[in-house]
């Protein structure tokens, strides 16, 4: 590139190479420098040009590195809890879902085997009269994926050990409410399987964690004295967090999270159909909803409104939704989500349509009683297909 003027080679230096390098060095360069002879003006401008990569270098190597947010832990809301910081459990990745055993050929060729994907259902069944259905034999059951019967592959009903999210409202007017709440979510954890875990998260516009995972009744209720009554509903980024959380650190396959709540989603960051894909994406967990919509200040319209969100929410994930009239009749509904999710019915099988075709599948389960009438099945609506890439692999 020519940068201004010609040289001439007789030691006489274009105007353009003077102010560039006069510029870069910081150093003031006469014309009786390029007069020394062609050693000594090569000398001097090697001596320039490495000044200016270095102060080029500096200059660089000051600009701060891009700040990365550390993602929510325990103990990082504004009212630390009671207890230490919990160590982060599962740290070591497993394999994927769906990984089968290195095996070795006669060739001496290793192969990483791929299984079929199982498809996990938590399946509530009920009578006509609205109890569960006890005892019912694998064959009862029907599954069908986007119209396809499927195969049984495994079955359980049995009391296994669940881990659970508590998720409660802690905006400004839940204020009033904050009693007959924490009573009903002690007596749930109270009605559950002594093995099961808990941790405890409240929400207003934020989510926190005033509890990690625990079997203590003590430690949730220590924890629950830290819920701060202020601020806005972000319902959705508190569902989406705690499901994520679920899966990243509870140590049972069966997980749930139970969401209460006095009103409208007014503060996520996250929509409705953005949560429920998370949560199908996850493969669960189970979410049960308790919307506390009454009293004289409600607003109708907003009220209409979250009742249909959280019967979505809640009928997406295979739960169920409840709303109660009075704060009498909150404490009443632990014992039911207790005894549903003690009662289930655990059915996996292996879709027809392979995995890494993707996609959403919609699920349906059909349940037969004594006589073969007809039983009232509960259980999530879909899910989204985990693709991975070819694993097979050789040496």
């Amino acid at each position: 590139m020519n940068l201004g003027g010609n040289a001439t080679g007789t030691g006489e230096h274009p105007n353009g190479l003077h102010r560039f390098l006069s510029l870069a060095s910081g150093f003031a360069i006469s014309d009786d420098l390029f007069a020394r002879g062609h050693m000594q003006f090569r000398r001097k401008i090697l001596i320039c040009l490495g000044l200016s990569l270095l102060w080029i270098h500096g200059a660089n190597a000051q600009v701060p590195a891009q700040h990365v947010p550390r993602p929510l832990t325990v103990d990082r809301d504004p009212a630390p809890s009671i207890d230490p910081d919990v160590p982060q459990r599962n740290e070591t990745p497993g394999p994927p879902p769906g990984v089968g055993p290195v095996s070795k050929d006669q060739t001496g060729r290793y192969t990483l085997e791929a299984e079929a994907y199982e498809v996990q259902l938590h399946v509530t069944v009920l009578d006509a009269s609205g109890r569960p259905a006890q005892n019912l034999p694998q064959d009862a059951f029907r599954i069908f994926e986007d119209g396809v019967p499927q195969t049984v592959t495994s079955f359980r009903h049995d009391d296994s050990p669940v881990s659970i999210g508590l998720l409660i409202d802690s905006s400004a007017s839940m204020y009033d409410k904050r009693d007959a709440v924490e009573k009903a979510a002690l007596d749930l954890v109270r009605l559950s399987n002594p093995k099961d875990e808990e941790f405890l998260v409240d929400f207003s516009s934020k989510a926190y964690i005033d509890q990690d995972f625990t079997s203590s009744v003590d430690k949730l209720q220590q924890g629950l004295r830290y819920v701060n009554a202020t601020g806005g509903t972000a319902a959705y980024d508190a569902v989406m967090a705690s499901a994520d959380y679920l899966s990243k650190h509870g140590k049972n396959t069966k997980q749930v999270l139970v969401l209460i709540t006095d009103g409208e989603d007014n503060a996520s960051r996250n929509s409705l159909v953005q949560t429920i894909q998370r949560v199908q994406l996850l493969d669960g967990p189970v979410v049960y909803c308790v919307g506390l919509l009454f009293g004289e200040d409600t607003d109708k319209l907003k009220s209409q409104r979250a009742h249909s969100l959280l019967e979505q929410i809640a009928n997406q994930t295979g739960g169920a939704a409840f709303f109660p009239k009075s704060l009498k009749e909150v404490d009443p509904i632990a014992s039911i989500v207790a005894e549903d999710i003690r009662t289930q019915y655990t059915i996996g099988y292996r879709s027809t349509n392979p995995p890494s075709n993707g996609g959403y599948r919609a699920v349906h389960v059909d349940a037969f009683g004594s006589g073969n009438r007809r039983l009232n099945v509960r259980t999530r609506n879909g899910y989204l297909a985990k693709t991975t890439p070819p694993l097979a692999a050789t040496r």
